[in-house]
Order: structure tokens, then C-alpha cells, then sequence
């Protein structure tokens, strides 16, 4: 689990942590381990154009500390000091003793254009707002030049703790992150704009529940995902209900049923009008043409995906006293009333247009404010919310760390995507899985069966079902 912190956390941890080292002990920390990922990234740091970005807070003397070490392997190292009066006096003292220079004013521009390295090191973790006026045009050249560019714990202009970026912005190739990974650093917009991330331990002693975003890997999810004892028929391994499709987008349907056959449950009972097509695709689901109050027994339901204008399956769905997974068409016809009445857990499962017309904005609202939209709506709602888009977000209905899923790709940006994750999702939750734990865990492998299915090329929704058991297969081999 890669877990984040906010800055008054992080922020608490260094204090704690100065207050037994010897004073610059812990910069020093941070610029080895920065220097290091500079000279993996070079190669040959000897004869090497390095250009540093200083501020004037502590990331401005780490980068200052690490250029020394790198001018100290023959790299030549300039320095663009945004604020001269005010960067580290230390850092400053070292990079000139290592053979380190401080650029003449008005330089920056024509030495990042030659620079083989560029390392942010402009604001920190408190930095908020954007790039002030003097920064602009040293972060825009350094994204015009063939410089590799190195951010110092976060690329400055990005909020650290909401990921937010709220004007320009240093987009880098890699973010070299101290302690612990900042919410920023797993969260778009501003994840899009720190490349990699290396995590550089220094020591800080973090709460173990104090984390405001989680990041599931592989060992987590083979944590929660069913497995089958001995004593185990269909029944006993859960039965998710499927009411979706119409006689419009019967394709709906049989996508959804994809999903739920390969997550985890032991049967799947699909409810609605497009009984045939998913017969016919799938003859081991239980079919029936009414709608969930009569369909049978099941221990979870996935409704909205494909129903059109049809309220009655979602109303039907939403009274069942079982966990519900509500997307799609059924987001808004699910009176709201209703589901925070519900007392069995409920998982939505917007993407960004959906969540705007849920929460009453515009959808470009929610996409520069994912973290903030996805917990608005859980609390709104009282249930956990899955945020779909390119950094997935699952938040619980009490609260709690946010989780951020990595594994997706922009080839499941394609119809019938969100379909296949709804019943894989809705699968789990009839498995027994918590609802934030069922979103999260589906989301992560349907991000790898994506990139499975894709391998760098179009895929269809249908293909990425397909590919389902080798993502599982994949994770539990571990």
C-alpha cells in the first residue's frame, strides 16, 4: 500500500524528526537521495549541463545541497535564484565550494535551453496558487527544452494536499518525493504533471492511520480477493443481480454480465429486457425479463448501466435490502432520498459528467477537484463513491483515506468500459466485500486488464472483460 500524507502531517513528522538530528542532518538526507535519482537519470554525470531552480524555502537548499554533489562528479551545475536574497545560505556556500556557479540575472531561459538537467526546486509542499510571475517562464522553457526535469519532493504550482492546479505549474519527468507520497503525486490533474515518482526514505516516523489517500498494489488487492474453499457452491460464494440494458443498449447488459462472471461470485442473475443478447452470449447466467424485485435471490445488485428512461429497475434495486452498485443511467434516476436511506452498503460509480450533474457543477469543476467532488459526494449521499477517470477514486461512506487507483490507461477510455467494471465491482460486493474495498479492488484490476488487453493499441470493452481472469491470475500469482 503506498499511502500519502497532508503537509500538516508530513509537515509535524519533520519537526519531530529535526528535533533529533543534528541541525541540517535531514536537508542533507534528502539532497543524497535526490542527487542520486539526478545521476541514475543522467547516466554520465561527468561534463554534464545541470540547471538548478531555487526558491526560497527548503527545497530550494536540497536542490542546492544535490547540485553540489553533482558538481562535485564533474557535472557543471548553474544555479537561477528566483529570490537571491533569500536561498539557503548553506546550500548556496556548497554548491559554490563544489565548483558550482549562481547564473547572472536574466540567464535562466538561454541555460535551460542547453541543460541536459533541470531540477525544481522553486516552492515546496506549502506552496499554493500556481507559479508566481518570475517562475512562469523558466518552468514554460524548461518543458520547451530536451532537459530532463526533476521535481524536489512535488512539481512546484501543484497543491500538495489536493492535487489541484490552479495555474502554471513545472511539468516534470520525474518527482523525487521525501517521507512519504503527497496526495498531489496520486491524484489529476497534478499527478499528470510530476512524471515518476521515487520515494526517498529520511526517517520520518508517520501515524500509521494518519494517511489521507491510499494506493492499492498488487499484494493488497490478493488480499481481498474470493477465493473458493473446499465447502463452497455457487450460492455460498454469492449471486449478484444484474438490472441493466434496454431494448436500445441490450450491449449494456451482456458488458455488465461480463464483468460480473469474472468477478469473484458464483452466479449471475441478470434482471431487464435484453434477456436474449445475454443468453446468448453467456448461457450460464440465470435470466429472467422482470425487474429485481422478481428476479430472485441475490446478495448484490448492479443497476443502471444501458436502462434508459426506466426508473422502475432502479427503484426496485434501491429498496433491495442488499449491497447496491448504482452507475450510469441509474445515477440520475436514483432519488437521492432513497439512497441515503438505504442501511446495506451502496457503491456509486460516476465518471466526471456524471458527478458534476450529481453535485450541481460543471464538469470541469470536478475534474480540476477530483479529491474534493469524489468526498462531497460520498458525504452527500452516504455511501462510497467510486470517481471514475484517469486517476480512479474510491472514497467510503464514514470517511477515511481516499483511494487513488494507478493502474488504468487511457485506452479504457472507450464504450462499454465503465459497463464491464460496474459488474465486476457489483460481483465482489456479492462476494462479500466491503463497498469502498469492492470499488477499489475492481478498479485495479480492471486497469490492468485494460492495459492486458490495449498493449499500447485500441481495445474494445468486450476484450477488456476478456482479460479479467489474467489480471487476476497475475496478482494472485504473487
Amino acid at each position: 500500500m503506498r499511502s500519502a500524507y497532508s503537509v500538516e502531517t508530513v509537515r509535524n513528522a519533520e519537526r519531530e524528526l529535526m528535533a533529533r538530528l543534528p541541525e541540517g542532518a535531514l536537508m542533507q538526507r534528502a539532497a543524497a537521495g535526490l542527487a542520486a535519482a539526478c545521476a541514475q537519470l543522467l547516466g554520465r554525470v561527468y561534463g554534464s549541463r545541470v540547471v538548478l531552480l531555487v526558491g526560497s524555502g527548503d527545497n530550494g537548499g536540497d536542490a542546492l545541497y544535490a547540485g553540489a554533489r553533482l558538481a562535485g562528479r564533474g557535472a557543471g551545475v548553474a544555479a537561477v535564484l528566483l529570490t537571491p536574497g533569500r536561498a539557503h545560505p548553506g546550500g548556496l556556500a556548497a554548491l559554490r565550494r563544489a565548483g558550482g556557479r549562481i547564473a547572472p540575472d536574466g540567464a535562466g531561459e538561454e541555460l535551460i535551453g542547453r541543460a541536459d538537467l533541470v531540477v525544481d526546486g522553486i516552492t515546496g509542499i506549502g506552496g499554493r496558487g500556481g507559479l508566481r510571475p518570475g517562475a512562469v517562464p523558466l518552468a514554460a522553457a524548461a518543458e520547451r527544452s530536451r532537459a530532463a526535469v526533476v521535481a524536489v519532493d512535488l512539481p512546484s504550482g501543484v497543491d500538495a494536499d489536493t492535487g489541484e492546479v490552479r495555474g502554471a505549474a513545472v511539468r516534470a519527468d520525474l518527482t523525487v518525493t521525501f517521507g512519504t507520497h503527497k496526495p498531489a503525486l496520486l491524484v489529476d490533474p497534478a499527478r499528470e504533471y510530476a512524471g515518476s515518482v521515487r520515494l526517498v526514505e529520511i526517517g520520518l516516523a508517520l501515524p500509521g492511520r494518519g494517511a489521507v489517500l491510499e494506493a492499492f498494489q498488487h499484494a493488497d488487492v490478493a488480499a481481498l480477493l474470493p477465493v473458493p474453499g473446499a465447502e463452497s457452491d455457487k450460492y455460498r460464494r454469492g449471486v449478484v443481480g444484474v438490472a441493466a440494458g434496454s431494448a436500445r443498449y441490450p450491449g449494456a447488459a451482456v458488458l455488465a454480465v461480463a464483468g460480473a462472471l469474472r468477478g469473484g461470485a458464483g452466479a449471475v442473475r441478470y434482471a431487464g429486457p435484453a434477456g436474449d443478447a445475454v443468453i446468448a452470449r453467456f448461457p450460464e447466467a440465470l435470466v429472467s425479463a422482470g425487474g429485481p424485485k422478481g428476479a430472485g435471490r441475490v446478495q448484490a445488485w448492479v443497476v443502471g448501466p444501458g436502462v434508459g428512461d426506466d426508473a422502475a429497475p432502479v427503484a426496485e434495486a434501491v429498496a433491495a435490502e442488499v449491497p447496491l452498485l448504482i452507475d450510469a443511467d441509474g445515477l440520475r434516476l436514483a432519488d437521492a432520498g432513497a439512497v441515503r436511506a438505504r442501511t446495506a452498503p451502496t457503491l456509486m460509480t460516476p465518471h466526471a459528467g456524471e458527478a458534476a450533474a450529481l453535485l450541481g457543477v460543471g464538469r470541469e469543476e470536478v475534474e480540476a477537484a477530483r479529491l474534493a467532488a469524489v468526498r462531497e459526494l460520498s458525504a452527500r449521499y452516504g455511501a462510497a463513491v467510486l470517481l471514475k477517470g484517469s486517476t480512479t477514486l474510491v472514497a467510503a461512506a464514514d470517511g477515511g483515506p481516499v483511494r487513488a487507483n494507478a493502474t488504468g490507461t487511457p485506452w479504457l477510455a472507450t464504450a462499454g468500459s465503465g459497463d464491464v467494471l460496474s459488474g465486476l465491482a457489483g460481483s465482489l460486493l456479492a462476494a462479500g466485500l466491503p463497498a469502498p474495498d469492492a470499488g477499489a479492488a475492481a478498479a485495479y484490476l480492471h486497469g490492468l486488464a485494460g492495459r492486458l488487453a490495449s498493449r499500447s493499441a485500441p481495445a474494445t470493452a468486450h476484450e477488456v472483460a476478456d482479460h479479467l481472469p489474467d489480471a487476476w491470475r497475475g496478482i494472485r500469482a504473487l
